[in-house]
């Protein structure tokens, strides 16, 4: 659309009008080969090869490694589409063009918000941190919108029932939602060692600032402050104690995890408190198709 208001055929409306003003000249670029891409945006913003050169010397310097150098004719290369560039190099022509570097990844084929979709996928037998991290401005989150007002808060009710209206928004716009940043961490089905407080396949929401060990100040097991502990061969999950030089990992009694102890200068570091938790109730590998357990067909269902 902007095309049309910059081309001849505001002069000459009656020949090239009813053509020039396609809706496919907007998505062109988006569409374009992330060579032709990257040289687009060097041209518009006038940036010479030699220039780019010079720029990522100074990036590759800094950095302390030649791999982001981009010389001219490597340059010529990924413009024409002749190979795929590494990361170093994308990574120096996004800082000098002032690209995002996840959306230029995109453009290759590489969807960084893909990786969650196979985190619980590989390895879910191993306790870890794991990313909150939002890639890319035109990624799409549900939101409530409107709440139920006849909802009562004091009753146990689905959370589905509360929200009246849901909507879409761009999840760039949650990126600062939050004054204080979360770690997030995922219990590994093989980690037993806060069960059942804390069942194997839990995912943890972490808060850095919280990284004293408290030694007192609650009343009750539930009361008693979690933390993540990050060790030389994993993490763990589990209720802490400090005495002098050494970190005590204490699991729940029935557990039947043994209490470990580690140095907390050269083998242990506290990540943070544990927060807030999504737990499953029941194992994701338990059949459900027991007799009596068959779901409700979709027409069944009362709305």
């Amino acid at each position: 659309m902007f095309s049309k208001l910059n081309s001849p055929a505001r002069v000459k409306p009656a020949t090239e009008s009813p053509e020039r003003p396609s809706p496919k000249t907007v998505p062109a670029e988006v569409k374009s080969p992330p060579g032709q891409y990257l040289k687009a945006v060097r041209d518009r913003l006038q940036i010479g090869m030699r220039e780019v050169q010079d720029a990522s010397m100074v990036i590759a310097a800094e950095e302390g490694n030649p791999n982001f150098y981009v010389s001219p004719a490597r340059l010529t290369q990924i413009e024409n589409e002749e190979s795929i560039p590494s990361v170093y190099k994308l990574f120096s022509l996004c800082s000098i063009y002032g690209l995002d570097l996840n959306d230029v990844l995109g453009r290759y084929g590489v969807n960084a918000n893909r990786t969650r979709a196979y985190r619980t996928r590989f390895l879910p037998e191993i306790t870890r941190t794991t990313s909150a991290e939002i890639y890319g401005f035109q990624d799409k989150v549900l939101v409530p919108v409107r709440i139920d007002p006849t909802f009562r808060w004091e009753t146990t009710q689905l959370v589905n029932r509360v929200v009246a209206m849901w909507g879409e928004i761009p999840a760039a716009f949650l990126l600062n939602s939050s004054p204080h940043r979360h770690t997030y961490g995922y219990i590994g089905l093989a980690d037993r060692t806060m069960f059942p407080l804390l069942r194997p396949g839990s995912l943890v929401m972490i808060d850095p600032e919280r990284r004293r060990v408290a030694q007192d100040g609650w009343k009750s097991e539930f009361e008693r402050p979690v933390y993540f502990v990050e060790l030389r061969n994993g993490y763990r999950c589990a209720w802490c104690q400090v005495e002098g030089s050494r970190l005590i990992l204490i699991p729940y009694p029935v557990s039947n995890v043994p209490i470990q102890s580690f140095n907390l200068t050269t083998e242990a570091e506290v990540l943070g408190q544990v927060v807030g938790v999504a737990m499953r109730l029941v194992p994701p590998n338990m059949s459900s198709q027991g007799p009596g357990s068959k779901l409700p067909a979709p027409s069944e269902i009362v709305r």
